[in-house]
């Protein structure tokens, strides 16, 4: 292979590569996660950081004694974040592959998400 050929193949794989990055950023952007609790009276919404955007309450919520209504809203948020974390490993399987990288950004994700 002469040096042109090198150069261009060299080129469309840099380029390939950039086009691969915008796309996974692009859908880490869009990524996140919505979680309800199971009889509906909170929802929490996070990013892809698992990092939370919004808490909603329904008129159900204002029955429960304040230590349930905690407990329900940390555990909703949990499953929001495991949701947002299982999303973001696979946009960033899709990305990286299986390999040391992937496990690298997946060591902190929630449990069930590993």
């Amino acid at each position: 292979m002469n040096s042109e050929q090198w150069l261009a193949d060299y080129r469309e794989r840099l380029e390939r590569v950039a086009y691969n990055a915008r796309e996974a950023s692009a859908s880490l952007n869009e990524a996140g996660a919505k979680a309800t609790s199971p009889r509906g009276e909170v929802t929490v919404t996070v990013n892809a950081g698992g990092v939370l955007g919004d808490v909603a309450l329904t008129p159900a919520a204002r029955k429960l004694d304040v230590d349930t209504l905690a407990m329900l809203i940390v555990s909703t948020a949990r499953e929001a974040q495991r949701l947002a974390s299982a999303r973001m490993t696979e946009i960033m399987t899709d990305y990286l592959g299986d390999g040391d990288a992937l496990h690298q950004i997946t060591a902190h994700a929630p449990e069930a998400v590993r």
